[in-house]
């Protein structure tokens, strides 16, 4: 099994950047993708970004976050990032790192971001 952890929340001011990270343990091996959801106050969680975890596969990025937010990660899949650019308050949410484990989906306990004045 994959263990996830988050770290990189805060608060901090509209239009500026954070950077999450996700540490992966465990039985990184089985994993064959990550990627980044959210949960804003009230809303269901909601996928932002994927990273591969093959040759030849590409990242995903749903609509809202195109332009403005960058997944990245190393190549064997311990670490992933995820670049927030020109945030906004909408962006407020807590952010959990994901990962497909061999059929089975894992999750991280989640970060905290929250984007105020």
């Amino acid at each position: 099994q994959v263990q996830l952890v988050e770290s990189g929340g805060g608060l901090v001011q509209p239009g500026e950047s954070l950077t999450l990270s996700c540490a992966a343990s465990g039985r990184i091996s089985s994993i064959n993708r990550m990627g980044w959801f959210r949960q804003a106050p009230g809303k269901e969680r909601e996928l932002i970004a994927t990273f591969p975890a093959a040759t030849g596969e590409g990242t995903h990025y749903e609509d809202f976050a195109k332009g403005r937010f960058t997944i990245s990660g190393d190549n064997d899949k311990k670490t992933v990032f995820l670049q927030m650019n020109a945030l906004k308050p909408e962006d407020t949410a807590v952010y959990y790192c994901w990962a497909w484990d061999n059929g089975v989906n894992a999750w991280g306990k989640g970060t905290l971001v929250t984007v105020s004045s």
